[in-house]
């Protein structure tokens, strides 16, 4: 039987951030089959609200090239840090994670 390595907080943001890009990627080209779509309707407020979303959908996909490697940079950076807290305080880190869970819950309750 092998045992398996638990995933360090820096895999875990890394995976989600990752996670993350690709949803809105996939959103993305949802909305561009969408417009594609309504290829046939040039004339009248149908056709200006595709151009607009034609637009929206090519900047937003210029400014996630931008951002991905930025975000992705940055997701390391702050899981690092967890990380290395987690290591070097681990009851600061438990009491923290105990607290949290029982603010959480206290709000849950009251709803």
């Amino acid at each position: 039987m092998t045992t398996k390595k638990p995933t360090s907080t820096h895999e875990q943001a890394q995976i989600h951030s990752e996670d993350l890009i690709s949803d809105f990627k996939a959103l993305m080209s949802d909305a561009e089959d969408l417009i594609k779509a309504t290829a046939r309707h040039e004339d009248g407020p149908l056709g200006t609200i595709r151009s607009k979303a034609l637009d929206t959908l090519n900047n937003a996909k210029d400014r996630l090239s931008s951002v991905e490697g930025t975000l992705t940079d940055k997701a390391k950076v702050v899981a690092e840090g967890a990380d290395e807290f987690v290591h070097r305080n681990p009851w600061e880190a438990v009491g923290v994670a105990a607290g949290l869970g029982l603010l959480i819950g206290l709000l849950i309750r009251r709803h």
